[in-house]
């Protein structure tokens, strides 16, 4: 499978607490967003993934999954060459509405920063 240019995909990144949220998740939603990242690590974007609103021309999207009446979200960035990076995971639970709660928002400004911030010092240490 050679869709990005390489012959390897590019790594995936769990920036903050997004790996271990992701790990109590049912098998099945596991599954769909591992398949949604592993096309983005090659290049490509699956169905299930949408620009994340409040976050135009930042490459940052969302996984939405849902099982059993709950949803389960991951959102990740596809603007670094070095590697995909899920900013955020986490079961949505909030029955108003289908936006992304402002809580969870402020995760992925967080996480997005502080991503930012340690791929520049990477790149100024090199």
């Amino acid at each position: 499978m050679q869709r990005n240019g390489s012959k390897t995909p590019k790594p995936i990144w769990w920036v903050g607490r997004s790996k271990d949220a992701f790990e109590q998740f049912p098998h099945e939603a596991q599954e769909d967003i591992l398949y949604s990242l592993e096309k983005a690590q090659w290049g490509g974007k699956a169905l299930s993934a949408k620009p994340l609103q409040g976050f135009r021309g930042a490459g940052v999207l969302e996984i939405v999954e849902n099982y059993d009446g709950d949803a389960y979200r991951a959102i990740y960035t596809v603007k670094f060459k070095e590697a995909v990076c899920v900013l955020h995971v986490f079961q949505k639970k909030s029955k108003r509405g289908i936006r992304t709660p402002r809580r969870e928002m402020r995760v992925v400004e967080a996480n997005l920063r502080g991503l930012i911030e340690y791929i520049k010092n990477r790149k100024g240490a090199k």
